[in-house]
Formats: C-alpha cells, structure tokens, sequence
C-alpha cells in the first residue's frame, strides 16, 4: 500500500501513523507458543472498525468476513509472520471463547506495547509511506480530533494468506 498525504491538520501536527514488523512479532514469540499457534485459524471481522468503533450501520448481508491462519507466510520472502489484529480479528477458531480473548489480548498487548516492532511516521504534507501490507500491521493515532488530515491510498491486491 501507498498513502500520500494532502491535507495536514490545522497547525500541521497530529495523525502519526504506526507501522508494527509482524515478522519480529512472529520472532520474538518463544517456541512453545508458535507451535500452539501453528495450525489454528482466527477471524477477521469488518464490522469490528465500522460498528463497534464507527458506529456504521451494517450493510444489507452485514460486512465481510474471513478465516485466516494465525501464522502465515510470506507469498514471496517465505518467511512466517503474525497474522492477528486488533482492529479486524475477532477470535481464535479452535479456542473456547474465554481462551481466545486471553491468547489474543496477549498478542495485541505485544504487538502495541513492543517498541522494537514499531515504526512511527510523523508525516508532514506531501509526504509519502509505501509498505507491505502482507507483514505490516498499521494504526493511524487521531490526535488531531475534531481537524481533518487527509490523503490518498492505493493498495495492490493480492491472494489470501496461507499457512
């Protein structure tokens, strides 16, 4: 994905965006953990961000969802990373739902609260960010409630993760 910014809040501070290495998430995990994760599937959720946070109404079939493997690879460097994510995935398939709260809290807390994972993007007009969205993870801090920042994205499509 491309994100190139064209309007910056009043005062051009604010709307850092953070990029987490799920690479290094999948690193730092000890071993005992990656093999209880192999194998195990969660779900990604679009209502998540649009109902919960947003407080969108849900659309005619409700918003999209899909089953995706906890660790995947890489489509091209072959390397496992991290596949869960705060804003999307909503629970551990073969877990009870207790576990999967647990095990996936454990995973967000790691993710946001380990500062070796994370860049952060201070942006300025014009500027422009190109990442990989197959072993990135982003967030976008809006500290610049009730301004405006804006930009425009691009992200290549690409196939599903696998396992």
């Amino acid at each position: 994905s491309m994100l190139y910014v064209t309007q910056m809040p009043e005062g051009g501070i604010g709307g850092d965006t953070m990029f987490a290495n799920m690479y290094l998430a999948y690193d730092m995990l000890s071993d005992r953990l990656k093999s209880l994760l192999e194998g195990m599937t969660a779900i990604h959720d679009g209502a998540i961000p649009y109902v919960g946070n947003y407080k969108h109404k849900a659309p005619e079939g409700g918003f999209p969802t899909a089953e995706h493997p906890i660790v995947v690879r890489h489509p091209e460097t072959g390397r496992k990373l991290l596949f869960v994510n705060r804003g999307f995935t909503s629970r551990i398939v073969q877990l009870t739902s207790y576990e999967s709260r647990c095990v996936l809290e454990m995973l967000y807390r790691m993710i946001e609260l380990t500062p070796p994972l994370v860049c952060r993007i201070p942006w300025t007009l014009n500027s422009m960010v190109f990442w990989d969205n197959r072993c990135t993870q982003h967030h976008a801090v809006w500290d610049y409630y009730p301004l405006n920042r804006y930009g425009q994205r691009v992200t290549i499509a690409g196939q599903a993760p696998s396992a």
